[in-house]
């Protein structure tokens, strides 16, 4: 018995007017028949898998948009990338680590040939099909952390001038003299003083994920710097000692 034919009955027993005694004994009956309980736990399987994707879209897909490589993208993810779909003779340009129109045509072009969504963007899926782990290894977690670092210290620069600063905390992540986790590098005490004031506020935008995720990817347009300043407010004279690598917008980054 359905749960439809379920609310008729009670619609019919309150029509003819019957004690509301019947209708207990009614309800009491259909939920002791195996139909009646299938039909309920088919609904409750329904609503708990739904609700489950629902909070797994929420809570997962930023890493999958912030992981995922796209054209404009750089790094050692989309080199990676280029070398394995030149293998399979889909690419033709440079192995340049660059995800221009070359790339992103190869890519789409792989997409169909597998029968997955053509959209030119190498997301979870098509890395699997590539057979390409993606290259970040964190949590969203991390990417979101690193967002809101690059927001609070880098907004006013320029796009590569972001990536930079985000490649700072992983160069930092990967050397000796420093945590070993995004967390614990953000957070060492004395290392950014944007983690203490307003600035700690604003939420990463779109601009401020996508140089995390180019960050993550591999790029580093520092050549390896581990720290950097810009020289109009800096007043520590100790940092200005540092091994200057590269100048990228208002901030010198130093080894």
């Amino acid at each position: 018995m359905c749960i439809f034919c379920f609310c008729e009955i009670i619609l019919i027993v309150r029509k003819m007017k019957t004690e509301r005694s019947v209708i207990f004994q009614l309800m009491g009956s259909l939920l002791k028949t195996t139909a009646f309980r299938a039909a309920v736990s088919l609904i409750l399987c329904i609503v708990t898998v739904t609700g489950g994707l629902y909070i797994y879209n929420e809570k997962d897909n930023s890493e999958y948009e912030m992981t995922l490589s796209s054209f404009g993208s750089r790094g050692e993810e989309v080199r990676r990338i280029q070398k394995k779909l030149k293998e399979l003779g889909f690419y033709t340009g440079s192995v340049d680590g660059i995800y221009g129109a070359g790339t992103k045509n190869a890519v789409t072009a792989f997409q169909r040939s597998c029968g997955i969504k053509a959209d030119g963007i190498a997301g979870p899926t098509t890395l699997l099909y590539l057979g390409i782990s993606s290259s970040s290894g964190y949590s969203s977690s991390d990417v979101w952390l690193l967002a809101k670092l690059i927001a609070a210290e880098a907004r006013g620069e320029n796009y590569r001038g972001q990536v930079a600063v985000g490649a700072v905390v992983l160069n930092r992540v990967s050397h000796a003299s420093f945590p070993d986790s995004i967390s614990g590098v953000i957070y060492q005490k004395g290392a950014f003083d944007c983690v203490r004031d307003s600035n700690w506020n604003v939420s990463p935008g779109d601009t401020a994920k996508k140089a995390a995720a180019e960050a993550l990817n591999g790029w580093d347009p520092t050549g390896g710097a581990i720290y950097y300043y810009n020289p109009k407010t800096a007043s520590n004279g100790w940092i200005r000692t540092r091994p200057v690598l590269t100048q990228i917008g208002n901030h010198i980054f130093c080894a």
